[in-house]
């Protein structure tokens, strides 16, 4: 019997439907806060209303509703008739979101052994692009890739909980990273390679040695917290 071939019947093309713009308001939440998540706001930056209307084209009563949003989110602090100063990392916060994160991914590790290829995969993939994102020079992609990493284990676990308290940390994560990688551009080619390892340690199956790794990964950040650098 033959194969009957079944072609596509070609219909008539539609108009192009405008691309509608979002509000005023989040398009100006979405600059700002992708300004200080990759570092064009730096902590300590002063941003007027004026300023930041002229940079996205709005009027100023959408940037007033931007910039409450992000003083709530505590990426900035409002100064009546001055402006909203983006806020620097703390100390503090650098201990609480190392300290969040050794609990739910020290556990992830664990959890994820034997790790489906699935994962195994999906980890090689985001390995390979941040080595290529690290030789470009690319800070900001690796420290989003970076999260990827952990997140993409978080997640295998399954446990829809633990992975929306791991994603309330991703803007502090990334503006964190970003800022290290930058003061430390020595620490990119050692997540790399601390990376491979956790990734080795999932594939071989050896649960407690993909726990002492993440640990060790992780952890190091609280010597940021406590003004030690290595």
């Amino acid at each position: 019997m033959r194969t009957r071939c079944i072609y596509p019947v070609r219909m008539p093309s539609a108009p192009p439907v405008p691309v509608r713009q979002p509000p005023a308001a989040e398009r100006v939440y979405a600059h700002v806060k992708q300004g200080v998540l990759d570092r064009r706001y730096e902590g300590g930056t002063l941003l007027t209303e004026g300023e930041l209307a002229d940079a996205v084209g709005v009027s100023r009563t959408p940037v007033r509703e931007a910039l409450l949003r992000l003083e709530a989110e505590g990426l900035i602090k409002l100064y009546p008739k001055k402006g909203a100063l983006v806020l620097p990392v703390s100390a503090q916060e650098i201990a609480d979101v190392v300290e969040t994160r050794m609990l739910v991914e020290e556990h992830a590790a664990r959890k994820a052994v034997p790790a489906p290829a699935g994962l195994l995969a999906r980890l090689e993939e985001l390995l390979e692009l941040q080595k290529a994102q690290a030789a470009a020079g690319d800070l900001a992609g690796a420290a989003v890739t970076d999260r990827c990493f952990h997140a993409e284990i978080v997640r295998s676990g399954g446990n829809e909980i633990l992975s929306r308290l791991y994603d309330q940390l991703r803007d502090r994560q990334l503006r964190m990273g970003v800022a290290v990688l930058h003061s430390h551009p020595d620490r990119v080619a050692k997540t790399l390679v601390e990376h491979e390892e956790i990734l080795r340690a999932l594939r071989a199956g050896d649960a407690e040695d993909a726990v002492r790794l993440v640990h060790r990964h992780v952890g190091w950040f609280s010597h940021l917290a406590r003004g030690e650098l290595r």
